[in-house]
């Protein structure tokens, strides 16, 4: 697991580049909530939205918007997450990141948070590609096997396959272990309906996959 004691906590603008209505600016680790209260003077209850008024290190107001916790292990990333929803315009989602960097932060790797989530058990390995397929996903198709993806369906079928072929290796193993015993490997009939029954399985997922 990720050794949270020992991590840096991240910043980054967690909406698309560019001007919107809405953007978020999120921070992940151990001084999340320390460096939202150094902003904005409070901190909420945790998983609600709070409006707050978000100030610069002279105090003036750079935007009103939401704070939200998300205290460590249940957020994304297992970590202590805090995010700032406020308008969306480029300059001041940066003028806001900055803040953040100045009281302590330092600018997340692209994909870091995901990869966070990764080590510290929130995600496994195909959820965290999924993420990038989801945002990268060129037709509504694409993006529902995605977010099959990340809902798990692929891990828990690649796991219950590898559980077939974990019993079936412990049978056969037993058989070769312990030849005393007698046990008619080649003609148990169980055994190939079983391996038969593998091979169909791995067939479905590969085409699924496709």
């Amino acid at each position: 697991m990720y050794a949270l004691a020992d991590s840096d906590t991240i910043a980054a603008i967690a909406t698309a580049a560019g001007n919107g209505g809405i953007g978020i600016i999120r921070l992940s680790g151990p001084a999340a909530f320390d460096i939202a209260r150094a902003i904005t003077g409070v901190t909420p209850a945790a998983r609600h939205a709070r409006v707050v008024a978000m100030r610069d290190r002279t105090g003036e107001i750079l935007d009103r918007g939401l704070l939200l916790h998300f205290p460590a292990p249940h957020s994304f990333t297992g970590e202590d997450v805090a995010e700032f929803h406020c308008h969306g315009g480029s300059v001041l989602l940066h003028a806001i990141l900055a803040e953040c960097l100045q009281h302590g932060a330092r600018h997340a790797e692209p994909g870091e948070f995901s990869r966070r989530a990764f080590l510290n058990d929130k995600i496994d390995l195909v959820q965290a590609e999924a993420i990038a397929d989801l945002i990268a996903s060129g037709s509504e198709a694409a993006a529902r096997s995605a977010t099959r993806a990340l809902d798990g369906v692929f891990s828990r079928q690649i796991n219950e396959l590898r559980e077939h072929v974990v019993a079936l290796r412990v049978f056969i193993e037993a058989a070769i272990d312990f030849p005393e015993e007698e046990i008619d490997f080649i003609a148990d009939s169980d055994v190939t309906e079983r391996l038969d029954a593998i091979a169909r399985q791995v067939k479905t997922l590969l085409s699924s996959a496709q």
